[in-house]
């Protein structure tokens, strides 16, 4: 009876295990999305706030540097003369002598009120605007534990379902195992084919010829790359020098 446990370790990076505290890799590609679709949202802050400090600064230098000041003074007198002793140069003096008038007038004005009197934002603004993009991005992170959880509600609400999708991953792992093995083989057929380079040859001729060597000279599994520990298997032709992890054997 063919078995799938323990899985492979390049199978393992295509599932999810909820008991796995850390994210894993189709968690990640799904946040990733997440994040990227927050970004035309950052941008547009970003915009807002660099107009906003634009604007800032254009009206904080026009209220600087266009104050103006003004200061009028003006003085008027009028006074007329009429000489004589008659009649009619006394009418006139009652008459004409109403109009002598003398005054002066000083005024002081400025343009201060019509100036813009513009009100930066403090960082506490910009900390509170940045605020729920922050926790947008949290909740990016965060929202893979929750998701983690929904098989589990539909396992138990639809058990016959449950049961069908299980027998339907069992027979799409086992197809998968199987063109699995067969690319592998080929591809480590293609790998035998070609000369070892030098660096691969100087290797083994050190493990060979110093033994001790091979702690710190030590080879990888040729299908996944594991490094070598005391469960890895050498293939039994002497001309090959492969070696392979318990679970690829």
């Amino acid at each position: 009876k063919q078995t799938l446990l323990p899985l492979l370790r390049e199978e393992t990076s295509s599932f999810i295990f909820p008991c796995k505290p850390t994210l894993q890799r189709p968690e990640l590609q799904y946040m990733v999305m997440e994040l990227l679709r927050c970004i035309p949202l950052l941008l547009f802050l970003l915009f807002v706030c660099g107009l906003d400090h634009f604007i800032f600064s254009i009206l904080s230098i026009i209220q600087h540097h266009s104050f103006i000041e003004y200061s009028y003074q003006t003085s008027h007198h009028l006074s007329v003369n009429v000489m004589g002793t008659s009649l009619m140069a006394e009418l006139l003096r009652s008459t004409i002598g109403a109009l002598n008038t003398s005054f002066e007038s000083e005024v002081e004005t400025s343009n201060l009120a019509c100036l813009p009197q513009p009100t930066g934002m403090t960082r506490q603004q910009y900390r509170n605007t940045f605020l729920p993009l922050g926790a947008l991005a949290l909740l990016c992170l965060a929202q893979v534990y929750p998701f983690r959880l929904r098989r589990a509600i539909a396992a138990f609400y639809f058990p016959k379902r449950e049961k069908t999708r299980v027998l339907f991953l069992y027979n799409k792992l086992l197809r998968q195992r199987k063109n699995f093995l067969y690319l592998q083989r080929g591809r480590v057929a293609r790998q035998a084919r070609q000369p070892p380079g030098p660096g691969t040859l100087l290797r083994q001729w050190c493990r060979r010829r110093w033994p001790w060597l091979r702690r710190y000279l030590r080879q990888s599994c040729t299908l996944c790359g594991t490094p070598e520990t005391p469960r890895h298997r050498p293939c039994p032709n002497p001309d090959c020098n492969a070696s392979y992890c318990e679970s690829c054997w």
